[in-house]
């Protein structure tokens, strides 16, 4: 093969260079738009009248089908004696099922505002340095963790220290340590794990809107998921609360806002978003999960962050997109 074979020589590419700082570098148009039109939308204070208008909806409905099912039967039993038998059990396991689901919603709701009670009671005991505050806390935390098996560690090292603390803040802080440590942990990798799926599918599939459904579907059992990590496990109804409930705090702390110099940072500062806009995208939609993800955690912690740092939303990324936009030593350098 002669030194002129034009496969031996060399390709020259020119990209255009990434800048130097990260916050310098150009943000990336109209990323993110879908997630904080949804996330705003969901936040969107519940009009009274809608509410009225709604359940009066429901309760109309619910009773031209009651009246209909009923005369279905009653005109079924007139005509087919077992015909009509059959269809009154029919509705009746359907019944019964239906009053059983709202069971469940109900069971939910407990889990949901039996969190909510023992954050507002952490929240309410803090500086004031009563340690039967304390001590009532610590033991609605040991009967709310109690039956976990990955907790009982945890558990033992919690019952064997707390009679050596006679601090009321200390005694909150050694029960934020030993229980939550661990779920804290589980709470991160969710939401590492929903940012990086969000990420990669807005980055790689161009399909219109894929990326707008697998980001709420992301968010929501991202949400869900850290519910069930901290206890508060929900159903449907539990959950759409719940999500409304993250959806708000985003909103009231303001960090739903996707100009800030933190985003930008993340996804103008990346060679793959220079070269791609997609890549870009990727990283601010990712970015944003993280978002709606600590925003779920602080929601869904029976305890607020005292002993324990919390967690920060450049690390979350950083983690969830090590070798995805970049390699693992530098995102682990951060």
């Amino acid at each position: 093969m002669s030194e002129t074979d034009p496969r031996k020589r060399p390709v020259v590419i020119e990209v255009e260079e990434a800048p130097v700082d990260p916050g310098a570098a150009p943000p990336v148009p109209e990323a993110g738009a879908a997630m904080q039109g949804a996330v705003r939308l969901a936040a969107r204070p519940r009009s009274r009248l809608s509410g009225w208008f709604w359940a009066a909806a429901m309760a109309l409905v619910s009773f031209v089908l009651s009246v209909a099912a009923w005369n279905f039967v009653t005109n079924l039993l007139t005509q087919n004696r077992v015909l009509g038998l059959i269809a009154m059990g029919l509705v009746a396991a359907f019944v019964a099922l239906l009053l059983l689901v709202a069971l469940r919603e109900l069971a939910a709701f407990a889990r949901l505002r039996r969190v909510d009670g023992i954050r507002a009671e952490a929240e309410a005991a803090a500086g004031t340095g009563d340690l039967k505050a304390a001590r009532h806390i610590v033991g609605r935390l040991e009967a709310l963790y109690g039956a976990r098996a990955e907790l009982c560690w945890s558990m033992d090292r919690l019952k064997a220290r707390q009679g050596d603390v006679f601090d009321a803040d200390g005694l909150i802080a050694l029960a934020e340590q030993e229980l939550l440590g661990p779920l804290d942990q589980a709470a991160w990798r969710e939401i590492e794990g929903a940012a990086r799926q969000v990420a990669t599918v807005t980055a790689l599939v161009p399909l219109a809107l894929a990326d707008v459904v697998t980001a709420l579907a992301a968010n929501l059992r991202m949400i869900r998921r850290i519910a069930e990590i901290y206890g508060g496990r929900s159903g449907v109804l539990g959950s759409w609360r719940l999500t409304r409930s993250v959806m708000t705090h985003l909103v009231a702390t303001g960090v739903v806002a996707v100009g800030d110099d933190l985003v930008h940072s993340l996804a103008g500062g990346h060679v793959l978003s220079k070269l791609s806009r997609r890549f870009g995208e990727g990283v601010v939609n990712g970015t944003l999960t993280a978002r709606v993800g600590v925003a779920a955690l602080e929601v869904c912690r029976p305890l607020p962050f005292a002993a324990l740092p919390r967690p920060r939303v450049t690390n979350l990324v950083s983690r969830a997109l090590a070798g995805l936009f970049g390699d693992r030593k530098e995102a682990g350098d951060q």
